[in-house]
């Protein structure tokens, strides 16, 4: 497994009324995760859904939260993916991250997955 893909997902449930302290907070992350190795591959903030437009399968699905927003990002292998973890804790950008958004974060919780890509999906 550590030669493999880091492909993390984070779900936040936002603030609606801190977007524009989110959208602040994710190119910081933005340009962390990509100045120690990996690649980010963007955050998504809710938005409206296309005018008649319901779920594929009824029965089991079901519209999500309009206050959630994702962020995902890969690193090559899990040796880069730990060393981005220490070096972004030494880095004065990372230290800054966490001491402006860390007290007072505009999400309200967050949970992080990890993530593999299904063999043939890629």
């Amino acid at each position: 497994m550590l030669n493999t893909p880091v492909t993390c997902e984070v779900r936040y449930r936002v603030d609606q009324g801190r977007i524009a302290e989110f959208q602040a907070y994710a190119r910081t992350w933005i340009g962390l995760i990509e100045r120690h190795g990996g690649t980010h591959h963007g955050y998504f903030i809710p938005r409206e859904k296309p005018a008649g437009v319901g779920v594929s399968f009824p029965r089991v699905g079901e519209e999500g939260a309009s206050d959630i927003a994702v962020a995902l990002f890969t690193f090559p292998d899990e040796t880069t993916y730990l060393r981005y973890r220490s070096k972004v804790a030494e880095d004065p950008h990372g230290i800054a991250a966490n001491a402006r958004f860390g007290e007072n974060p505009p999400f309200d919780s967050y949970e992080r997955i990890f993530l593999q890509p299904l063999p043939g999906s890629n």
